[in-house]
């Protein structure tokens, strides 16, 4: 911050709750005065610390520098004075333009914001030239590293101050255990640089010019917008090492944070680094999580009860005598090569054989995979166990059976292909999610706008005009480009009096709400589609209806039902293209072979175009792949193409159309006819 002053400038309170701020001295005032007791009131030395306005030492001018004349202390709020300090800022230009070339905080009036209270003599001087900062003070910004517990996995399960933290700060160092779905809150709240913008569309462009040489016809799918974090991931490190990268981070300004698996000062290997950091001189804070041992066998459907024994083995020294008679269960964080030694250490010290053992892989998330077994055969799992454990043994883990929730939910581990775009995916995944799927997503469809524009213009000037009676919407994306339109023309809903307004669905009305316009018209929530709101729309009466026109903006490539149900209702239907539905780029090579091998368990389609789209850009999915379509019209779209419909909700609605997948694959779970699972391709041996 800079400490720049005009040839007449001086501090003025502005009220006792109020604000400091820089103005020009009166031209009466040699010197402008402010008593302590002005400016803080609670200070009990009963003596006057006054800031002064003053002539530079040597000087014939007036350059303001402040000085601390009289009494032994002063102190000001945190908070005021972080204003006045902006509010200098923001007088940067005026040293320039007052033709002062330096201007000087004074030694004896040095402030640090590294305590609530600033106190006089603490700070160093700061120099500002031709307005710009000449020297500055560490302490006027100061770094701290934020150690945060980043919880057992599950982003949903991260403390309110964790969310909090993570997203107003832009550093970030992690463990490589912690997943995406944490590191993915750094930064959220952060506007992205331009220069990162810049750099991710100059990366497009490069990509799109490389297919368009290999012959692509499409562009490619565009990659992840960056986001403002700086994420290092570290594996292994030592607390030496954490310093030195808290130390580098720090130099770039602001703060950084230390993301941990679990809870912070429940980890031996954490502590160190705290002490490590501590030691160096580096202000630290701490933002607790949920711990493994806590949390992971609730997850796992394990009772723990209100008394029950917790250790980390991983690398460390323990007594393994007095954990053999500790209170059971015992819950213990490990990783796989862990696990022999437990087995042995425990058997070792009398513990029986048959000691009942569950271990947890990816506990909390929806890869969570719980297997049970004993302490006879604790050390031979057969499993592929990556990352951190949770190994429980002994009293309750008999009882799991009865408790297991998070892994019995109907879809739980299903990988579910979504094949929308992700701004139009997300209460789609969110839905797939409550009931435990791994939800894909995966464009197939891209949204342009029409070829002809001119259509548009004379349907926005028609609704002007009032030569329509009806304006019917048949998806979120035509509200989206009428709206468009209407905003172009400098226009707004009041362009819709007088004009009838039908949505298709509930969805679609939603959007037409948040506009603030009611829709008087949709179908009966068991028929939320063409057909359906064809069956509902009223009849046209030439004596009682004065304008018997409907305005139909959609989709290029939308079916006839509702202009040949409107017609034969009485109805002119002008039937305009708000918008063009083209086929988005191929996904990844990975996501078009899971398609085909049978990779996803199921595939949730929402609309005929999604059906062919998906076909034309990925091919059929296999035939162990269950198929869910939205409504009769979807379901029949598939059906042409070669594909077995298994689900078809009663109401065409998102929600219900997961919650008909769950309920259909839980019939076949109970029945014992789930599709088998997927078949690993065996590798070639090299030749």
């Amino acid at each position: 911050m800079y400490i720049p002053h005009g040839k007449h400038l001086f501090l003025r309170w502005s009220g006792f709750a109020g604000i400091l701020s820089l103005v020009p001295q009166p031209p009466q005032f040699q010197d402008a005065i402010l008593c302590a007791d002005q400016l803080c009131p609670q200070s009990t030395d009963g003596q006057c610390a006054s800031l002064a306005f003053a002539k530079e030492s040597g000087s014939d001018k007036d350059s303001g520098f402040f000085h601390a004349v009289g009494g032994s202390r002063w102190s000001l709020p945190r908070q005021v004075l972080e204003k006045i300090l902006m509010t200098i800022a923001h007088k940067a230009e005026m040293a320039e333009t007052t033709g002062i070339e330096t201007s000087q905080v004074s030694d004896n009036t040095r402030v640090t914001s590294g305590v609530e209270t600033l106190t006089h003599g603490s700070l160093r001087p700061v120099a500002v030239k031709g307005g710009k900062l000449e020297g500055q003070t560490e302490e006027l910004l100061p770094g701290k590293v934020i150690f945060v517990g980043a919880g057992p996995g599950n982003p949903d399960l991260l403390t309110v101050r964790a969310r909090e933290v993570l997203g107003s700060t832009v550093r970030a160092i992690t463990d490589e255990q912690v997943l995406k779905g944490v590191r993915a809150f750094v930064a959220t709240e952060i506007p992205v640089p331009e220069d990162k913008l810049q750099a991710a569309e100059d990366e497009y462009e490069r990509i799109c010019a490389e297919a368009k040489e290999n012959g692509a016809r499409r562009k490619p799918a565009r990659p992840a917008p960056p986001t403002a974090a700086e994420i290092v991931e570290v594996s292994d490190a030592s607390p030496a090492e954490i310093v030195e990268l808290v130390k580098d981070a720090l130099s770039h300004g602001g703060d950084v944070i230390r993301l941990v698996t679990g809870n912070p000062l429940s980890s031996d290997g954490t502590l160190a680094e705290i002490s490590a950091v501590s030691e160096a001189g580096i202000e630290f804070q701490v933002v607790p999580g949920m711990s493994l041992p806590a949390t992971v066998p609730a997850f796992a459907g394990i009772a723990l009860g209100s008394t029950y024994t917790e250790t980390d083995v991983n690398g460390t020294d323990l007594d393994w005598d007095k954990l053999a008679s500790a209170p059971q269960p015992l819950v213990l964080q490990a990783r796989a090569k862990d696990l022999p030694r437990i087995a042995d250490e425990l058997k070792a010290r009398s513990m029986p054989v048959d000691t009942p053992v569950s271990v947890t892989a990816n506990g909390t998330t929806r890869l969570q995979r719980t297997y049970d077994t004993t302490l006879g055969l604790l050390g031979k799992l057969d499993a592929e166990l990556t990352g951190p454990l949770v190994v429980t043994l002994g009293k309750g883990v008999d009882d799991r059976s009865k408790y297991s929730w998070w892994e019995n939910r109907a879809l739980y581990g299903w990988r579910v292909l979504v094949p929308r775009a992700k701004e139009q995916a997300a209460s789609m995944s969110a839905r797939l999610s409550s009931h435990g799927a791994i939800p894909q997503e995966v464009p197939t469809i891209s949204v342009e706008p029409p070829r002809n524009p001119a259509q548009m213009e004379r349907a926005i000037k028609g609704i002007v005009e009032g030569r329509y009676q009806w304006v019917v919407l048949t998806s979120v994306n035509a509200v989206k480009a009428v709206w468009e339109k209407i905003t172009e023309f400098g226009l707004d809903s009041r362009s819709f009096a007088g004009v009838r307004i039908a949505a298709v669905g509930e969805k679609t009305a939603a959007e037409i709400r948040a506009l603030g316009i009611t829709p008087e018209l949709l179908p009966a929530r068991s028929r939320q589609n063409a057909q359906g709101l064809v069956d509902v729309f009223p009849e046209y009466f030439e004596e009682l209806d004065p304008v018997g026109r409907v305005l139909l903006p959609r989709a290029d490539i939308a079916t006839d039902v509702l202009v040949d149900g409107l017609t034969d209702l009485g109805w002119e239907v002008e039937d305009v293209v708000a918008y063009r539905t083209v086929r988005a780029a191929p996904p990844s090579a990975e996501i078009r072979d899971m398609i085909k091998t049978g990779g996803f368990d199921a595939v949730a389609f929402t609309s005929s175009s999604t059906v062919k789209n998906l076909v034309g850009i990925a091919g059929k999915p296999h035939q162990r792949t269950i198929i869910a379509c939205i409504g009769p019209m979807t379901a029949a779209t598939a059906e042409e193409l070669g594909l077995r419909v298994d689900v078809v909700p009663e109401i065409a609605e998102v929600p219900e159309l997961i919650d008909a997948l769950a309920e259909h694959v839980a019939d076949l779970r109970a029945q014992g006819q789930l599709p088998p699972p997927r078949k690993k391709r065996r590798r070639r041996k090299a030749s």
